[in-house]
């Protein structure tokens, strides 16, 4: 007699990952609410948002980051990375979180690194006020390598229709750029870290692996901090995969280009350590990681008395360009 088990998938192990989950998920649960934990589908009432609302929505990935949280622990911190990243995407437009959905696959499925997981993209939610509405695990031998996971999620906010960011309207040059403190490489990068990480030691101090999976960081309350000081930002852009080069001129109009001047913040001792361990250049480096920003604000010079209020440096400037690329000026070493 055969069984689901001898392929390698273990029912039993799925339905007890969902009951040591289930607390936090609940946890995260909003007024619009309307489903249950294991409803086939998650159900969310649009009734709170209003003529004009626009819903925005984002799907994304940790990358290579679960690699270095199954080598040295941190299984919730890549639940928190997911949750935040996608947060930050649909904040750069504006939106505010509602829901969020997961999907969680692996060659053989651990009940306990699973809710770890969960757990942590749970406590992210509940830190934006967004529920997480549902979510998927697979487990699929032979098609996962044993003890690898991959997570992925999605998210979905919404936003008045007249306040959708970017403003290319109003923006031009002249206009400054905040940069907002990262707290680690976030989810980007990750394997040339790991390359980096294999080529030069065997025993990697202690803080630079808590550092390298400190997880991604929400911007949402600082952005609100910001226009509570009443600097309203023109645009945002998230300093993710292409690091400065390819996620500025994303929000800029034609005609504009931003000029970021290197020294006006502290580069983190990690990324000094991975740019010197590879020789990298100011060209890869800038390209592959946030180096110490993950958020860039775009203002009118006229609010930079207000801005410094709020502790974020102006790292640079917008200049007229008919390129639209960003230019490094000075050094950071």
């Amino acid at each position: 007699m055969t069984h689901y088990a001898d392929a390698g998938v273990n029912i039993d192990a799925g339905n007890r990952a969902v009951k040591l989950m289930g607390d936090a998920v609940r946890s995260t649960n909003t007024p619009a609410v309307l489903s249950e934990l294991g409803a086939f589908g998650g159900l969310f009432s649009t009734d709170g948002l209003g003529a004009g609302a626009v819903l925005v929505a984002s799907t994304d990935g940790v990358g290579t980051k679960v690699e270095l949280a199954a080598r040295y622990g941190g299984w919730n911190g890549v639940g928190r990375d997911l949750v935040n990243h996608c947060v930050d995407d649909i904040l750069v437009q504006g939106a505010r979180p509602l829901f969020f959905l997961d999907y969680i696959a692996t060659a053989k499925l651990v009940p306990e690194i699973v809710a770890e997981i969960v757990t942590g993209m749970a406590d992210a939610c509940r830190d934006v006020g967004c529920a997480l509405l549902g979510g998927e695990t697979a487990e699929m031998p032979g098609v996962y390598t044993e003890g690898s996971v991959d997570i992925a999620g999605t998210i979905v906010g919404a936003v008045h229709r007249d306040a959708l960011w970017p403003r290319t309207d109003v923006l031009k040059a002249g206009d400054l750029l905040l940069g907002m403190a990262s707290d680690s490489p976030h989810t980007n990068g990750y394997s040339l870290i790991r390359l980096l990480l294999d080529r030069h030691s065997d025993n990697p101090p202690d803080e630079l692996i808590e550092w390298l999976l400190t997880p991604h960081k929400s911007y949402l309350g600082n952005v609100d901090e910001l226009r509570a000081l009443g600097v309203e930002p023109k645009a945002l852009a998230h300093i993710t995969g292409g690091g400065f080069f390819e996620n500025i001129p994303r929000v800029l109009p034609e005609g504009v280009a931003a000029q970021i001047q290197l020294g006006t913040w502290g580069v983190p001792a990690g990324f000094r350590q991975l740019v010197e361990w590879g020789g990298v250049p100011d060209s890869e480096s800038f390209r592959t990681w946030n180096m110490g920003i993950g958020l860039v604000v775009a203002i009118d010079a006229a609010d930079a008395g207000a801005a410094a209020a709020a502790g974020h440096p102006v790292i640079g400037q917008l200049i007229e360009s008919g390129s639209g690329d960003v230019e490094l000026v000075g050094d950071w070493r």
